[in-house]
C-alpha cells in the first residue's frame, strides 16, 4: 500500500460483487477499508485499468460507503475501454484503486433538493443517507429504466422526470420540480453542465444555496496536472488566473463559485 496524501490511499483492492442495472450501468462493490473509512458523500475515486497502455484511471463517484463493513459501491456507465474493463470483473478479482479524492458535500440540516441527472444520481444516494433533514428526491432519466429509485425511496420522497416521458415527468428535473410545485432551502446536483447551468439559475432566482457537483474527464485525480478545471468567480492560489481544479478544488462547489 502506497500513501498518496493524508487520507488519500492507493491500493490494490478485491471486488466483492458486480451486477448490471441497466444495458449499461454495471453496480460494484468493493472491499477497501482504508478508502472507506475516510470517504464522504460527494467524493470519489480513481479506477486504474490492467492495461498498461492506459496510464490514466477512470474517475468514478461514490455510490455508498459501509464504513462497518470497509466496502464502497461504484454505480458507473460503460462508454469505452477502460469502463467495459471493469464491467466483466468478478467477485475475488483484483481491482486497483485511488482515493477517496475531492471534497465532498456539506451537509445542512435544512429542507433539501437532491439532484441527480443520467450518471450523477449514484453520488446522490450516499448523500440521502447521510443528510438529517428533509429531503427531496428529483431524479433525471433518458427512459424507464430507473436504476437505484427504489434505494432513494427509503430516505424520502423520490419525483422522477424522464426524456422520453415514459416515468413520471415528461422531460427534465427542473420541469418536475415545477409540476410538482417543490420548494427547499439547499439544493444539491450533480449531472450535465446544461442541467447544472438551469439549476445554478432557477436556484439564484429562486433563493436557494445550491451546491454542484461537475462531471469532468480527468487525469491525475489529484490537482496536480490542471487537466481538469472549470472557470471560476474569484482567482485559484495555484495557478494565479480565473480557474478551479475540479479533482482538487471539486468536484463539489457552492454554484455562485464557478461559471458554467
Amino acid at each position: 500500500m502506497e500513501m498518496i496524501q493524508k487520507e488519500k490511499v492507493k491500493l490494490t483492492a478485491k471486488v466483492v460483487s458486480q451486477e448490471a442495472l441497466t444495458d449499461d450501468i454495471c453496480s460494484m462493490w468493493i472491499q477497501a477499508d482504508a478508502i472507506a473509512k475516510a470517504a464522504k458523500p460527494g467524493q470519489f475515486i480513481s479506477v486504474y485499468t490492467k492495461d498498461k497502455s492506459k496510464v490514466l484511471p477512470r474517475p468514478i463517484s461514490l455510490c455508498e460507503v459501509d464504513k462497518e463493513q470497509g466496502r464502497l459501491r461504484i454505480v458507473y456507465r460503460v462508454v469505452g475501454a477502460g469502463t467495459r474493463e471493469f464491467s466483466a470483473y468478478q467477485a475475488g478479482d483484483d481491482i486497483e484503486i485511488m482515493g477517496p479524492l475531492g471534497n465532498g458535500f456539506p451537509l445542512k440540516e435544512k429542507k433539501a433538493f437532491l439532484i441527480g441527472g443520467g450518471i450523477g444520481i449514484p453520488p446522490m444516494l450516499e448523500l440521502a443517507k447521510n443528510l438529517n433533514c428533509e429531503k427531496q428526491m428529483v431524479l433525471g432519466y433518458r427512459d424507464a429504466n430507473l436504476f437505484l429509485k427504489k434505494e432513494f425511496e427509503a430516505y424520502g420522497q423520490v419525483y422522477v422526470a424522464t426524456e422520453d416521458g415514459s416515468a413520471g415527468t415528461r422531460g427534465n428535473v427542473l420541469d418536475a420540480i415545477r409540476e410538482h410545485g417543490l420548494t427547499a432551502d439547499v439544493m444539491y446536483a450533480c449531472g450535465p453542465t446544461p442541467m447544472l447551468r438551469a439549476l445554478k439559475e432557477y436556484a439564484a432566482q429562486n433563493h436557494i444555496r445550491c451546491y454542484i457537483s461537475l462531471e469532468e474527464k480527468m487525469a491525475c485525480g489529484i490537482g496536480a496536472c490542471l487537466a481538469c478545471v472549470c472557470k471560476s468567480k474569484d482567482v485559484d492560489h495555484h495557478t494565479n488566473v480565473h480557474n478551479k481544479r475540479i479533482c482538487k478544488d471539486g468536484p463539489v462547489f457552492l454554484a455562485e463559485e464557478v461559471e458554467l
